[in-house]
């Protein structure tokens, strides 16, 4: 829910790139309503809109890649200097600021790769999981290195890091500032795309979450039910009015709304991450001296106990940040409410 609202928020921010006279909630609210309606028509447009929006994001990224690259070989001039490598270090070196905006940008950074999770959820609905999801997770490194790591590469070395707007996609300020706007533009859809993306795939996980808890018993029966469209359609509703809260906080307040909500979103996935990195570490146990699955963690269990010394790193990380520290505090308090509440409710069962 908190990544929806996350990206909820992102939608708005986008759409005022064309229309600054609109008010951030309305695009959100409009956006929200089209995700829920097509969630609601069938599982299968699901995996549909989600190949198009990947087409749409690698395609622009790829050719983002190209047009900087060329920028950079043939060192294009432009209003705000020459596009070159040199522009990774040349403006006061690395950490030019000393390493603390180093180290704080570890939030962001494990922001940007929650969802990743996904690709487990959606196992129940694959044709060939043992084929596909090896594959999928282990193409995740590469793409990692082109998509994140190439474009950052390109859009430092054509545009100094201190002339970058925080507020503004770093894509979409780089060909808005050459001059080149309609390529702007054109980044600015995909970056909305994204967004949009995003938040369809938290609508759809998490009304199969709830689906999942009221089978278990875990919540209301009336979630289990499927529509005719064999999709959790009560689930998808409560689902999307819980992350209707991000449009009232965007009409309340706008320009706090995406620190707050992505710094509870990471708070909530350290959790969630360390929950399925111990599940595992069980589960390995609980097989010791069977066979185990072909496609198995490596370096287990090290590389758990690293994952574990990494979240506690972002923990550190988030509760130095000013804007940050509140979303640590308050997210325990939302976990000890749901644990009160869960008490109560086995309690009544006795």
């Amino acid at each position: 829910v908190s990544i929806a609202m996350a990206d909820l928020t992102a939608i708005g921010m986008y759409v005022r790139y064309w229309a600054p006279g609109v008010p951030q909630w309305l695009p959100e609210l409009i956006a929200l309503g089209l995700l829920l309606c097509l969630n609601m028509v069938a599982v299968s447009l699901f995996g549909e809109l989600e190949f198009w929006f990947a087409l749409i994001k690698v395609v622009a990224i790829i050719a983002f890649i190209l047009v900087g690259a060329y920028m950079i070989l043939t060192h294009y001039t432009t209003d705000i200097g020459t596009a070159s490598i040199t522009n990774l270090w040349s403006h006061g070196g690395f950490f030019p600021t000393g390493a603390k905006g180093f180290i704080l940008a570890f939030q962001m950074v494990t922001f940007a790769f929650a969802g990743i999770e996904l690709v487990g959820l959606v196992a129940g609905e694959t044709e060939n999981p043992e084929k596909v999801l090896p594959e999928a997770i282990n193409n995740i490194p590469i793409r990692i290195i082109l998509f994140y790591l190439g474009s950052l590469f390109v859009i430092m070395a054509i545009y100094p890091w201190n002339s970058l707007n925080p507020d503004n996609s770093p894509f979409v300020e780089v060909f808005s500032e050459i001059g080149i706007t309609i390529a702007a533009s054109l980044i600015n859809l995909v970056v909305l795309s994204a967004a949009a993306s995003a938040c369809n795939s938290a609508i759809y996980s998490t009304g199969r979450m709830l689906r999942s808890l009221a089978q278990e018993g875990s919540a209301p029966k009336k979630f289990k039910k499927l529509t005719t469209h064999h999709v959790p359609g009560n689930a998808l509703t409560f689902s999307t009015i819980v992350i209707f809260i991000s449009v009232i906080l965007n009409y309340v307040m706008p320009s706090e709304v995406f620190t707050l909500v992505s710094s509870i979103a990471t708070t909530c996935f350290l959790f969630i991450w360390s929950m399925l990195v111990y599940t595992h570490m069980k589960y390995r146990k609980s097989i010791l001296g069977k066979k185990a699955h072909s496609f198995k963690m490596p370096l287990y269990p090290f590389s758990n106990y690293l994952v574990f010394l990494y979240m506690a790193f972002v923990c550190v990380v988030l509760f130095l940040g000013k804007d940050t520290r509140i979303a640590l505090l308050l997210t325990p308090v939302w976990f000890l409410l749901l644990l009160l509440i869960y008490h109560m409710k086995y309690e009544r069962k006795k």
